[in-house]
């Protein structure tokens, strides 16, 4: 199965929900970064969430999630956009722990709590939309609920789960959203929140084959579902040679001509997908002749 986002009403239009299946898209990021399997469960839960609230925006729109919360894992980035496309990468990818008291992976212990979800949107308007909050517990799902409720003022439940083989593979990735709208019915958020007491956690749902569309009936009933659209998700970096290019020409030819005499040649890496791209003698010489015609 690939990976797809479903957005969907339930309860005639109370409940505004969205369910993602992200395992090859986890699999990539891992082999990319080479994540170890504590760093892989916080960088896939923190790109699932991160390609649902990015299936809320529209248009060209896209956002930005910064999660720093003291833990040894550092910084975790994510960028995400309306089309499904999502990338990341965490600071120090080789970070791993004993399984925690419930025999999962010690997402907690690896993020920290002692910082900051910091969320960013470029909706395409002169300014950007930031909300920032505290992080509550490091395990993410939870953290990315209070973000919404307490930066948004919309209720919800979120739930991110990832599971790692022996081989640091990636067995299972996906994740929900669930946001109430103004005035839902009592009894509503109490069968939600029954169905939510009950149900496996996400990624065992994903692992035994369900859809995004199964879950979403797991959660909510399925007479109580309105599918309102399926999109395709992948790993996608807009990261190019030409734009690492712009990037060195920025330096300035001084600068330029210092790589050139003490290295001879050049390599960059983008963070968010490890692409390391080569620059020759020859190319570092054009890309001076660049930047000395810019500052003329």
């Amino acid at each position: 199965m690939s990976d797809y986002l479903v957005k969907a009403l339930a309860y005639n239009g109370q409940v505004r929900a969205y369910a993602v299946r992200t395992t090859t898209t986890i699999n990539e990021a891992q082999r990319r970064h080479q994540t170890w399997p504590t760093a892989s469960a916080a960088l896939g839960r923190a790109m699932t969430a991160g390609v649902m609230m990015g299936a809320m925006l529209k248009g060209d729109s896209k956002l930005t999630i910064k999660i720093e919360g003291g833990g040894p894992i550092g910084t975790i980035l994510v960028d995400s956009n309306a089309k499904g496309e999502v990338r990341g990468y965490v600071s120090n990818p080789q970070v791993h722990f004993e399984l925690n008291q419930y025999g999962k992976l010690d997402v907690a212990r690896a993020v920290g709590t002692a910082g900051t979800l910091t969320v960013v949107k470029d909706l395409g308007l002169r300014d950007y939309f930031t909300g920032q909050v505290p992080i509550i517990s490091g395990e993410l799902g939870e953290d990315f609920t209070y973000y919404f409720a307490s930066s948004e003022q919309t209720p919800s439940s979120v739930g991110v789960g990832v599971l790692v083989n022996p081989d640091n593979t990636i067995l299972a990735a996906g994740g929900f959203i669930l946001q109430l709208m103004p005035g839902t019915e009592e009894k509503t958020i109490d069968e939600i929140e029954k169905r939510l007491k009950s149900i496996p956690p996400v990624s065992k749902m994903v692992e035994k084959g369900l859809t995004p569309e199964e879950i979403l009936y797991e959660l909510l009933g399925k007479d109580n579902v309105k599918i309102l659209e399926t999109l395709p998700v992948a790993f996608v970096c807009r990261c190019s040679k030409e734009r690492i290019a712009d990037a060195i020409i920025s330096l300035g030819a001084k600068e330029i001509q210092e790589i050139i005499e003490e290295e001879g040649h050049a390599e960059a890496s983008c963070h968010f997908c490890n692409e390391t791209y080569h620059f020759t003698k020859e190319e570092l010489e054009e890309l001076k002749r660049f930047a000395e015609g810019h500052h003329e």
